[in-house]
């Protein structure tokens, strides 16, 4: 079996290993030492916690804090961890520290989940992403541990502060506060407002270009395309986000602010959703399809497909050539990004259809929002995904995973030609 698994693509490796984790996560999670006293579990809920932690989203069918015992609520941390990451990182990871090599299919196994685009310094590079995960993650949770010890216990502080920095990091929703609250408790506290921005932030825009800060010192007129663009377009959209989200809803600059981020993958929450109107749904909603930057632990199209889109449609609009911080596009990326954000705008429309079959209560816009939320591992919810029904949760389980590996690699694993042969003659077609 071993065997066979070697000879498939990387993307298949990694489509497989995710797979593995998410239903071994579910074991675990099932597991009596993992689930609270009087407490009963099913294990289609299992599953799509360990899912929804994996894929870094927190959606969430029961409440972590209210049913997992410390121990369980461990493995849910240590799910949410593999999954941003990813799989092959952390395999990587393990193998570097038994003092072992990583060969060459490990290697491009490691490129195809990272998004990298040579081989070159790989193991340098996993190394690095531990231990600046190690870095943000134990800043994050020291400052939260300041807020969280004036609510409750030192030991009980500690462990809420190193769940929330590790979910937080990865973009992932998810707490342990209990009583499906998630910060809603905690929308005025600016420090821990802050801080799970900062930590949103950092864990969306990609280990890659944490990296370049780092080494170039911060300097704008050092930085690569790459790093411009996610850095510029993260940014544009918080400040798009946070003013319309303030236009549309009864909630401070804080809280708009905090929406804005977190709709970008992370799934917090300082305000019920539920109350929120159509405008405001439908402003989180286009802000979770963008998500976060390629090699991230966030989801979405990612924000350089959309800088790509939108230099697209400029230069047909203007006949100029695609361009972007003194550097041209390269010339594939445009068909790239447009085949990307089609196949995600289908996903997310066949999703919203089918719910909306299965659930006739729900209304589009509450099912619009939750598939979109799936799809681009964000985790915010109107309050409907505890009363979905079985049908739906494998539905939103599915596209989860999507959203995870990504609507790309998901449509080339079941391609197996090597190639066309063939060449044809160009045929006319008309467009628009």
């Amino acid at each position: 079996m071993f065997k066979m698994i070697k000879k498939q693509s990387p993307g298949r490796i990694i489509a497989l290993g995710f797979a593995f984790v998410i239903l071994l996560g579910s074991g675990l999670l099932m597991l009596p030492c993992s689930i609270q006293d009087g407490v009963k579990v099913r294990y289609i809920d299992a599953l799509y916690t360990s899912t929804s932690a994996v894929c870094v989203t927190g959606l969430i069918a029961i409440d972590a804090g209210d049913t997992f015992t410390p121990l369980g609520q461990f493995f849910l941390g240590a799910l949410i961890q593999i999954g941003g990451l990813g799989v092959t990182a952390v395999g990587a990871g393990i193998i570097l520290a038994m003092g072992r090599r990583v060969n060459l299919k490990g290697r491009s196994i490691i490129r195809e989940a990272m998004n990298l685009d040579s081989g070159r310094g790989l193991v340098r590079f996993v190394k690095s992403i531990f231990v600046l995960t190690l870095l943000f993650e134990g800043a994050g949770a020291l400052l939260s541990f300041l807020v969280f010890v004036q609510d409750y216990p030192p030991l009980k502080a500690l462990g809420i502060s190193l769940f929330h920095s590790v979910a937080a990091f990865n973009n992932s929703g998810f707490d342990i506060l209990g009583n499906f609250q998630n910060l809603i408790p905690y929308r005025d506290n600016v420090m821990l407002n802050l801080v799970t921005c900062g930590l949103i932030f950092f864990g969306g825009i990609g280990f890659l270009v944490i990296q370049e800060m780092w080494v170039k010192k911060f300097r704008w007129k050092k930085f690569s395309m790459h790093a411009k663009v996610v850095l510029s377009m993260s940014a544009a959209l918080i400040v798009i986000g946070t003013v319309l989200i303030k236009l549309t809803e009864e909630v401070t600059w804080l809280g708009a602010f905090f929406h804005s981020v977190s709709a970008r993958t992370a799934g917090f929450s300082t305000y019920p959703l539920g109350t929120f109107s159509n405008a405001g749904l439908l402003v989180l909603t286009a802000l979770m399809f963008i998500g976060a930057s390629p090699g991230s632990t966030g989801g979405g199209i990612k924000t350089s497909t959309f800088f790509v889109l939108l230099q697209g449609i400029k230069s047909a609009a203007t006949n100029r050539a695609e361009k972007g911080f003194c550097f041209a596009i390269p010339v594939n990326a445009f068909r790239k990004a447009s085949v990307i954000t089609l196949i995600a705008g289908m996903v997310v429309l066949t999703g919203t259809y089918l719910m909306v079959i299965m659930e006739p209560e729900v209304s589009l816009m509450e099912a619009l929002f939750e598939i979109t939320s799936a799809f681009g591992t964000v985790g915010l919810s109107t309050g409907i995904t505890p009363d979905l029904s079985d049908g739906s949760k494998f539905l939103s389980i599915l596209i989860m995973y999507i959203g995870r590996l990504g609507p790309l690699t998901i449509a080339s694993l079941w391609y197996f030609a090597k190639g066309e042969r063939v060449s044809y003659p160009e045929g006319n077609i008309a467009i628009g």
